[in-house]
């Protein structure tokens, strides 16, 4: 029972301090545009996000990783602690365009999949569909493989043509998270969007598609994440998707070391 109490003491510290904190956040850094509406759409967002990140024992504007997984529509933010990243929430998503594969030309209604980063220049607080950014497509491997199209989002409305699209108030709270890690130094964070989580069930399941090459080149970034939590370094190199190992082992073994020193 008083743990139960010092923990309901704790969450109305953080929401009470969130009603602090966003306003200084939301006006940190000059570059990072806004507006007065979309400030106040963050602030109302403030006082949920401030509880859940308590909740957790994360901070508002700490650097966060956002992964999509179109099987089964789900948007995943992850924020950096102590050197890697710790599952924050899982947002359902609401609609997205097309079916699993990749984006392959303007107009053809599919979603992408692959690895984006998002800079504050990608942050669109004047969005038709309440709040949204862009994921960054194409990339450089989009491009080298002549894949085109443009203005792919993750936005509000709930409503998909090639997008991904969020209820607002879901949208309020990712938006606030990604505002708040550009306006604290962040330069930018990485989106990964995937068909499915690739398990090797899943990919053994998916086996017979014909985008299953492209599926193993992104299962190894998958897979890069999901054994280190640090998002790994990856670029494109003659139409291929190159994860850096040695940089993912070195970082894993940091973390490691890193953890033994705090035990």
């Amino acid at each position: 029972m008083q743990q139960q109490k010092c923990y309901q003491r704790l969450c109305v510290f953080f929401i009470a301090l969130s009603v602090i904190m966003v306003p200084n956040i939301l006006a940190a850094r000059s570059n990072l545009a806004t507006t007065p509406r979309a400030n106040a759409l963050m602030t109302k967002a403030g006082a949920r996000v401030a509880h859940a990140l308590a909740a957790k024992g994360l901070t508002l504007g700490q650097p966060i990783f956002v992964r999509i997984f179109k099987m089964p529509g789900e948007l995943e933010v992850w924020i950096q602690k102590n050197g890697s990243f710790k599952l924050f929430k899982t947002y359902q998503i609401c609609n997205y365009s097309g079916y699993p594969g990749p984006k392959l030309y303007e107009g053809d209604w599919q979603s992408p999949e692959g690895f984006y980063t998002v800079s504050a220049s990608q942050m669109n607080p004047n969005s038709r569909y309440h709040l949204s950014f862009n994921v960054g497509y194409p990339n450089a491997f989009d491009k080298a493989r002549k894949r085109t199209g443009s203005a792919i989002m993750v936005h509000g409305g709930c409503s998909s043509r090639g997008c991904f699209a969020m209820s607002d108030n879901r949208m309020e709270e990712i938006y606030l998270l990604a505002h708040s890690a550009l306006a604290h130094g962040q330069k930018n964070f990485s989106l990964h969007i995937f068909p499915f989580r690739m398990t090797a069930r899943n990919m053994a399941k998916f086996n017979s598609s014909p985008w299953i090459g492209f599926w193993k080149n992104l299962q190894e970034g998958y897979k890069a994440f999901e054994i280190s939590h640090q998002v790994p370094m990856i670029t494109a190199d003659q139409g291929k998707y190159k994860v850096n190992r040695q940089m993912k082992l070195a970082m894993s073994r940091d973390d490691k070391k890193g953890r033994k020193a705090m035990q």
